[in-house]
């Protein structure tokens, strides 16, 4: 009979890349993991979120050097993917977003390392508490509205002074998922008028809950194809895919969208974009025509600049300026709350490792289980020799 193995070691790195200040678990969820798995956590992984080395060793976790750490690893886990890895051994695996990134899949491959891809975390209802997509959205929906207010000339709530009366800004958030409510509910508190945008039907009833106005036209009136009025624009379908995105749209029905879009924008002080699909480049929601026709002094907070941005101007990690229009691409806005966001996140990695750890805290990938098979992705192809 084989010997059991023993409880896994799991191991939190540092993040490395520039201006990433989130750590992937906190000392709080690493004591109740404690208990079950043995806990190494690199030197300083804490210090930019706010947690220092002797919060991580009063909760049960030894800390130690990066080399020394990943030669001990089963399990690793980072926020962003690890550049490098060397000294972890197969048979490891690695638990980061980074799953679409297909270098790092090559890498790993090559290096017999498991790779639990956060971004394809099944949207199920017993995966909610592990989704970090959507811990991390609600942050940077939060932090685009405080960076934009921070960007606009002008107030964002009307006052009335005895030097006269100042208007409340005017906000629209262009896609209606977590990040875009959490933006309109934030420009809310901030006394902006606020309004929500999205393709999908079913975000109108959302957007409405928050006090903001739907701009986009429900399908029940006649069509005018100006937005608030009656049926989408011709050619134009509202539709909403697996897992609550947005249907992909050809680009004749992108470029139908913009113009639908131009006379709401070009009232707006603050714009907020976050459409995105899963592995592919963003859409482009606003172009240089759109740019042209908008109020001078306003503010785009482009939530989607990682993935190429929702401008024809967005620049990752920039802020770029057309006319008096400035376009803020920054692709770590939850860095910005760095220590509730690493909060959040490693409340996100302790559910999901509670369900992948067994009672002996050992690690358990099975095909047969929905979550696991979703994080892993598809197998990789072998050719035949």
């Amino acid at each position: 009979m084989p010997p059991e193995r023993e409880a896994a070691t799991l191991v939190v790195l540092a993040e490395r890349l520039p201006d990433e200040r989130r750590v992937a678990m906190v000392p709080r969820e690493i004591a109740r993991l404690s208990a079950k798995v043995r806990v190494m956590v690199e030197t300083g992984a804490g210090a930019e979120a706010g947690f220092s080395d002797d919060d991580y060793r009063a909760a049960g976790a030894m800390v130690g050097g990066r080399d020394q750490l990943l030669a001990a690893a089963d399990i690793v886990v980072a926020v962003r993917a690890p550049e490098q890895l060397a000294g972890l051994r197969a048979g490891a695996t690695l638990v980061s977003l980074g799953a679409h990134d297909r270098e790092l899949a090559a890498i790993l491959l090559a290096q017999e390392i498991n790779h639990l891809g956060l971004e394809r975390l099944p949207r199920i209802t017993r995966a909610q508490s592990m989704d970090v997509l959507s811990s991390q959205a609600t942050v940077a929906g939060y932090a685009a509205v405080i960076a934009g207010a921070q960007a606009l000339d002008t107030l964002m709530p009307m006052l009335t002074t005895a030097a006269g009366s100042i208007k409340p800004a005017r906000m629209i958030a262009l896609g209606a998922g977590v990040a875009g409510l959490q933006a309109i509910a934030t420009a809310r508190r901030l006394g902006a008028v606020a309004h929500g945008f999205d393709v999908r039907a079913a975000a109108r009833e959302q957007v409405e809950s928050l006090g903001a106005k739907f701009v986009f036209p429900d399908t029940s009136g006649p069509s005018s194809g100006v937005p608030g009025s009656g049926q989408p624009p011709s050619g134009l379908t509202v539709a909403e895919a697996a897992g609550g995105y947005a249907s992909d749209q050809t680009v004749d029905q992108q470029a139908v969208l913009r113009r639908a879009l131009t006379p709401a924008l070009a009232d707006m002080q603050l714009v907020v974009t976050s459409a995105q699909i899963p592995g592919r480049p963003a859409p482009i929601l606003i172009d240089d025509e759109t740019l042209a026709a908008m109020t001078p002094g306003a503010v785009i907070v482009d939530l989607a600049a990682e993935t190429g941005g929702n401008t024809t101007r967005t620049r990752a990690d920039s802020v770029v300026t057309v006319g008096r229009i400035r376009i803020l691409g920054s692709t770590h806005l939850p860095s910005l709350m760095a220590t509730d966001a690493s909060r959040l996140f490693s409340n996100n990695l302790r559910a999901l490792l509670e369900h992948l750890l067994d009672e002996d805290g050992r690690l358990r990938l099975s095909r047969d289980d929905a979550i696991t098979d979703a994080l892993l992705g598809a197998p990789p192809i072998v050719k035949a020799a």
